[in-house]
């Protein structure tokens, strides 16, 4: 293969949207035969990105580095001959980080091919996409009649979550940041709404629950909410945690992490078991790296009920590449609502 001259946003230093990232120029000289080069459209934003940057988030790689998962784009090159049928095809593709990226080099396995679907959905239905899917459709399906507690529920993992529990049959109490995401969550189909910021929700939600137990929390701050959510939890309720955002306000470096640590309490396994409570951790890049076939099959359900009809992806904001700063500190804000797509000119 020819050698590719390309640009990607390189995270560079920890601290504020606006300092931590350059444009900078890289080479792409050679790819095993395993992997194909995708020439992106675009790329989404996830809270981990966030995380990254703020140097919250272990798994990220040493900086300089290229975050993101996933990208929209054509297959412009791959490393055998057996896939040569791939070039020139527009896939929705995950990455291992490199996704900030005009060019993503990433494994065959990694990429689905699509045809003319909006990139805004496609990114939505990505790794956000497969996240909600994995964990409500997947990992321990929602059932008829449970009820289900979405934290975060107007972001971009939380209003596919409130569709698919309501696809499922689920009650659907979701938690909120502003009156406006109170509307736009009621609009999607959740049963009830709660503003955290004007009521303590775990109050709240014993309201709605009419003297009933939450069956499910699908729980992305973590934190101080661990605590409240368990005390909701009835015989047979699972808290899902696939994420934690709390620990941005919880302080920097060790002390930071003890504190959000100290909120969650110590949980003891036969305690657990005794009250038939559960607690399931989620890490898609886990799950990515150890287990691709479910990844590559979350995704392709997911996308055959976008197909359908049943799930409608929430775009919250557009962005041209080199406003990739301002989108960041957006998401960081906690005002977005659905996916934030970058997309190159």
């Amino acid at each position: 293969m020819e050698k590719i001259n390309s640009q990607a946003w390189y995270l560079v230093k920890k601290g504020e949207a606006n300092e931590a990232f350059e444009l900078r120029d890289f080479l792409i000289e050679s790819i095993d035969k395993d992997e194909v080069i995708v020439e992106t459209e675009g790329f989404g934003l996830n809270y981990a990105d966030i995380m990254a940057r703020l140097g919250l988030y272990q798994a990220a790689p040493p900086l300089p580095a290229v975050v993101g998962y996933e990208v929209v784009g054509k297959v412009i090159a791959v490393g055998n001959t057996e896939s040569e049928k791939l070039v020139g095809t527009r896939v929705v593709a995950f990455c291992r980080f490199g996704g900030y990226a005009k060019h993503v080099v990433t494994t065959i396995n990694a990429v689905i091919p699509v045809t003319d679907e909006p990139i805004g959905d496609l990114m939505a239905l990505c790794t956000q996409g497969v996240t909600a899917y994995y964990m409500a459709s997947y990992l321990t399906p929602v059932r008829g009649g449970d009820n289900v507690l979405v934290h975060a529920a107007a972001g971009g993992v939380g209003t596919i979550l409130i569709q698919l529990a309501k696809h499922q049959g689920a009650n659907v109490i979701a938690k909120v940041g502003s009156d406006e995401k109170v509307k736009r969550v009621l609009d999607l189909g959740a049963d009830h709404a709660i503003n955290y910021r004007k009521y303590p929700y775990e109050i709240e939600v014993k309201k709605h629950l009419n003297n009933e137990k939450l069956d499910v929390s699908f729980n992305p701050a973590a934190g101080s909410t661990f605590k409240k959510d368990f005390k909701l939890m009835g015989a047979g309720a699972r808290m899902i945690l696939f994420g934690g955002s709390e620990m941005s306000s919880s302080g920097s470096g060790i002390l930071g992490k003890l504190n959000f640590l100290r909120k969650m309490g110590l949980v003891v396994p036969a305690f657990l078991m005794m009250r038939s409570k559960n607690i399931l951790g989620v890490n898609m890049l886990d799950i990515a790296d150890q287990k691709p076939q479910v990844l590559r099959a979350c995704l392709e359900g997911i996308l055959k009920l976008y197909r359908e009809g049943v799930v409608k992806p929430q775009i919250g904001g557009m962005y041209s590449a080199f406003d990739l700063p301002k989108a960041h500190s957006y998401m960081e804000s906690g005002q977005s609502m659905g996916k934030l797509i970058v997309c190159w000119d």
